[in-house]
């Protein structure tokens, strides 16, 4: 179900032998990222659940997801790469059938990361679901 895109993280997480430095390939996604624009960070973009500052921005087109977001957290930032990863450019209708956590279960996030980060995680993919959900 994961995109190639998706299965060079999975391999890379594979390779990398402590968390540190998983945690830093994390952070590399989100520095890969363009900035949000700033007109985009308003109440409807924000992620609430999220103990930093976070805002997706979803689209599709032609029936295709794609989202932009941004967080004022190095790591939130890097979470928020890889869900672009797992989700950009998936047809709208697969996007409700990914399994979120037992994709980022394959990475170990989800023992590696704070409660807050979790929650906020969870917040995040919920938010990608209810999107996807409206526009099918």
């Amino acid at each position: 179900m994961a995109s190639a895109a998706f299965e060079e993280i999975v391999e890379d997480f594979e390779f990398l032998e402590d968390w540190e430095e998983r945690y830093r390939h994390v952070i590399e996604q989100g520095k890969a990222m363009e900035p949000l624009d700033a007109a985009l960070k308003v109440d409807a973009t924000k992620v609430n659940g999220c103990a930093s500052q976070v805002w997706l921005h979803p689209k599709i087109e032609g029936g295709v997801f794609r989202f932009d977001g941004e967080s004022d957290a190095m790591i939130v930032n890097g979470l928020i790469g890889v869900l672009r990863i797992l989700y950009n450019d998936l047809p709208v209708t697969q996007v409700l059938s990914v399994d979120a956590k037992g994709e980022l279960g394959r990475l170990g996030l989800n023992d590696h990361l704070s409660a807050q980060r979790s929650n906020g995680l969870a917040a995040m993919i919920t938010r990608i679901r209810e999107t996807a959900a409206k526009a099918v």
